[in-house]
């Protein structure tokens, strides 16, 4: 039976990038956006043009108060695409950079952070869980940010530190249901994120090659095909773990 994953935020980025390395691993993908409509259609076709079926629907994961109206959604989109009840994988991607000092972080700064990154990943997979078929798996998406520190970045690498923690209680939960849960952390990568600071400043890009071990920073395509693996059946016996994606960044 062909697997179907869910990939939040999968319409650019990391999260398209996975989408289109699972859908090349002749996997199925529900994306999710919040506001680029074009991005997830453009994605939606080149994972067809694969020959994988695909669907984008619209979500924004920190509006906690929308995941029910979601859920039905997906649960009526898996019943009249595949004719399922249940999906494989979800991948815990969506999410965005705010650069904010301890200082002058404010209140709604901080709540949306928290919201989107934290919140929103514990109560997605909460909704979704009756959805998920046994024996599926849960990627959620932390930051090389929990390991080594940058300035302006507390808020953001706290709530994915929090994240990492909730990825290990729910392995313990599910393991019942023979639910894989694993945190990916990325390093510095070439992408829109953070205002695609380490994508377009050359001085940025140049600080982060020279903290990593093969010289560079990262770019999507050491990030998908990654997810796309730990997904397979090759790596069945992987769970609970954190695996950082970065090239050696920082050792």
């Amino acid at each position: 039976m062909t697997k179907i994953t869910l990939v939040t935020g999968g319409s650019r980025g990391l999260g398209r990038n996975s989408a289109l390395s699972i859908a090349r691993r002749g996997g199925d993908v529900v994306i999710t956006y919040r506001s680029q409509a074009d991005e997830a259609a453009a994605t939606v076709a080149e994972i067809e043009a694969l020959g994988r079926k695909a669907l984008a629907f619209p979500l924004d994961t920190g509006d906690i108060a929308s995941f029910a109206a979601f859920a039905e959604t997906l649960k009526a989109a898996l019943a009249a695409t595949w004719r399922r009840e249940t999906f494989d994988h979800l991948v815990n991607n969506a999410g965005h950079g705010d650069l904010t000092p301890i200082g002058t972080t404010t209140v709604d700064q901080f709540d949306r952070l928290v919201d989107v990154h934290f919140k929103g990943v514990f109560f997605l997979t909460q909704t979704l869980l009756p959805l998920i078929a046994d024996g599926g798996r849960i990627v959620n998406l932390s930051s090389g940010l929990t390991r080594v520190s940058l300035p302006g970045y507390a808020v953001y690498a706290a709530v994915k530190g929090a994240v990492e923690v909730l990825s290990l209680y729910m392995a313990k939960e599910l393991g019942a249901r023979g639910i894989a849960v694993n945190t990916v952390a990325p390093g510095a990568i070439e992408t829109d994120f953070g205002g695609g600071a380490v994508r377009d400043n050359v001085d940025v890009n140049k600080l982060f090659a020279g903290m990593t071990a093969l010289g560079r920073v990262g770019v999507p395509d050491d990030i998908g095909p990654m997810i796309a693996s730990l997904l397979s059946p090759d790596n069945r016996w992987i769970n609970a773990q954190r695996i950082e994606v970065s090239g050696g960044q920082a050792i």
